[in-house]
């Protein structure tokens, strides 16, 4: 316990003082929303995969669907790897790094603003974001306040609010030059400690040989074959969990910063490398909860799979190295909820106030603007965490889908077709945002995935549909767009 509390106090104070010198090189907001465009290949990697991968992974979606889905959720990882990584740095990455440049934008509204020449098209994405990020960022939290409250032996909204005014004091301060270097390092801690854990966890479970010996035996005795979820479940978890961040404004963003480039395959390389271990870790993790426990922890509200995770790592692992697991899932979130924040804030200090109240804002307002937003979006975010109002909790569920369905499609054919209209992104966003909403209400929670994936969809038939038979943008706006590409 001491071994712990030493090492993650350790860990916060070098988080403090990467902010202090974050702020020496924050100037303007594109410094502090983008680091002035001069991240590196390494840096940019890190900055992706630590934003992919957080508490929610570690704690929640690895202890609930590891039990649910056994060793077939390494599928879900080999998808976050394959297609949620190397396929979205090859595919996006160069061309988003590019026409942002070329269009001079800074968020995804400002990209569909400029891209298209629809000042509606900003408020609409800025206010979806501003909807859904924010819940996001708080069941984020949410699983962080648990793992320590369980390790600590903390109250729960202490931890919570610890992390709170951590998270916000390096953001507030560095901007996104604290955020890249602060994920840089807990990047390395997170292969560390990810490496760590499957070895551990592995030789306490008997070696590989009797890992898998059990499992084959306890998976179909905890579920019966008749209630294991469907094919066409995991194809949808699959599908939403690796092409849902080509949609999603904060992982995008990371492509807008890249200093060059012909680092991008570099970088593209380093995160793939990152996120199969990451994400490998994580879920393998999750299916060994049927080694440890014979039916899922109930809580008042049914099976609490939140706590599987730290439930399991405590009675397992040596002190020594769940401090260092402490410290993996801690840099996982708080790299998230920083990119959360940022994204958050910057919908409404750029997108809607800059962009629309006062447009001759000048840049030092500005810069003062975003991050006395950035804290007010961090403490939003810690009491949703700490309430769980019931529409919040809701809005936590949607959140994936609907920002990919509003964004996924109408982002992509922005970057590689020229006739796409600003008709044809209204209808995108509109309809894929109502899709994800009302499948998601119609089906139920339990079908959020498949609700999410079907909305992803649809859009992709209607942006190009709607497109033809309204009018282009204005050529020179295209051409400007698509110079050097």
């Amino acid at each position: 316990m001491l071994f712990s509390i030493i090492l993650i106090s350790v860990f916060l104070v070098g988080m403090v003082g990467i902010g202090v010198w974050g702020m020496k090189k924050t100037t303007t907001l594109g410094d502090f929303f983008l680091g002035g465009r001069t991240i590196g290949p390494w840096v940019s990697a890190f900055a992706y995969g630590t934003t992919y991968f957080s508490a929610v992974l570690f704690i929640g979606f690895a202890g609930k669907l590891g039990w649910g889905y056994g060793w077939n959720v390494l599928w879900i990882a080999a998808g976050n790897t394959l297609i949620g990584t190397l396929a979205a740095w090859l595919v996006l990455g160069r061309r988003t790094r590019r026409m942002t440049h070329n269009l001079d934008a800074l968020t995804m509204p400002e990209f569909f603003f400029e891209r298209f020449q629809a000042k509606g098209l900003k408020i609409l994405s800025a206010l979806i974001i501003f909807v859904f990020l924010i819940p996001y960022s708080a069941s984020v939290f949410k699983g962080l306040g648990h793992m320590f409250q369980i390790n600590f032996n903390i109250s729960y909204d202490v931890a919570l609010l610890i992390m709170t005014v951590i998270t916000g004091i390096y953001l507030i301060l560095g901007g996104y030059f604290a955020i890249t270097l602060t994920d840089f390092i807990q990047g390395l801690i997170m292969i560390v400690g990810a490496i760590a854990l499957v070895a551990v966890m592995t030789m306490k479970g008997g070696g590989p040989e009797q890992v898998f010996a059990t499992m084959a035996q306890n998976y179909p005795a905890h579920i019966p074959p008749e209630k294991q979820p469907s094919l066409l479940m995991l194809g949808a978890l699959v599908f939403m969990t690796s092409f849902g961040v080509w949609g999603m404004p904060q992982m995008v963003q990371k492509f807008y910063a890249i200093k060059d480039e012909k680092m991008i395959f570099r970088a593209a390389i380093v995160t793939t490398v990152f996120s199969f271990i990451i994400a490998g870790a994580a879920y393998f993790n999750g299916a060994l909860t049927h080694l440890f426990f014979k039916a899922p922890i109930m809580g008042a509200k049914g099976p609490a799979f939140d706590q599987m995770i730290p439930e399991m790592l405590k009675a397992n692992l040596p002190p020594s190295l769940m401090g260092v697991v402490l410290l993996l899932v801690l840099s996982a979130s708080m790299s998230t909820l920083s990119s959360l924040v940022l994204v958050s804030s910057s919908s409404v200090a750029i997108d809607l106030y800059k962009g629309h109240v006062n447009p001759k804002v000048s840049k030092e307002t500005s810069l003062v603007m975003m991050r006395f937003l950035s804290a007010v979006f961090v403490g939003f975010s810690f009491f949703i965490a700490k309430y769980e109002l019931a529409i919040i909790v809701t809005l936590m569920s949607l959140s994936w889908g609907a920002i990919a369905g509003s964004f996924m499609a109408p982002f992509l054919y922005g970057l590689y077709w020229k006739r796409t209209s600003a008709a044809g992104i209204y209808a995108g966003m509109i309809v894929g945002l109502s899709v994800s909403v009302g499948l998601f209400y119609y089906w139920g929670a339990a079908k959020s995935p498949l609700a999410a994936s079907v909305g992803m969809i649809v859009p992709f038939l209607v942006v190009p549909l709607v497109s033809w038979f309204t009018p282009a943008p204005p050529r020179e706006i295209v051409n400007k767009a698509f110079a050097g590409i």
